[in-house]
């Protein structure tokens, strides 16, 4: 194709140039004629012979360059192609552990809240057995609180009736009676 251009272009300034040297042959001087289509065959071959030694040359410098260019732009596009799939391979397996890692971290969670679950239960249970027995020593403890404050009330109360009893007068026998069973209950301890 750039040969062809080549071709067109000499043929066009060889046209301008036949036109100028027309000029002066029709004024009486020396020209030659450089019309493609009028000249001889000779004169073909040496045009076709220069563009072909000094094109070939060109076109072969243009074609090695842009081959060496091509073959640079795939290595360089092979290069990154490796380097994408790396990193892509790369990423995949971070992936992969941070997906262990999550799962290993929800599964600890879990297990740390079961355990949790379980020691609030057990301190819970705990805390009711205390509060039981501290209930039921509370009780125990105001039972005998109450018990003791009847029986000296009861006691109390027994010693107002014998002085009353006492003040109004106790028969001989039943002051006898009464010394006697005091002394037993004394004696039997």
């Amino acid at each position: 194709m750039a040969i062809m251009g080549i071709f067109f272009l000499l043929a066009t300034e060889a046209q301008a140039v036949h036109s100028e040297l027309a000029e002066g042959a029709a004024e009486g001087g020396f020209g030659l004629n450089l019309d493609i289509l009028e000249t001889n065959l000779i004169n073909l071959v040496i045009l076709i012979g220069i563009l072909f030694y000094f094109g070939r040359k060109v076109l072969s410098n243009i074609l090695n360059e842009r081959s060496s260019n091509i073959a640079t732009a795939i290595q360089e596009a092979e290069q990154r192609l490796k380097e994408a799939q790396a990193s892509l391979s790369q990423a995949q397996e971070q992936l992969t552990q941070a997906q262990a890692e999550a799962q290993r971290i929800r599964q600890a969670a879990t297990e740390s809240a079961q355990a949790t679950k379980q020691a609030l239960l057990d301190k819970a249970a705990q805390d009711v057995e205390r509060l039981k027995q501290t209930a039921a020593a509370d009780l125990n403890t105001e039972r005998e609180r109450a018990l003791t404050e009847l029986r000296q009330r009861v006691a109390a109360l027994a010693l107002q009736q014998v002085e009353s009893q006492l003040r109004s007068g106790v028969s001989d026998d039943v002051q006898q009676a009464l010394i006697d069973r005091s002394i037993a209950q004394v004696g039997g301890r």
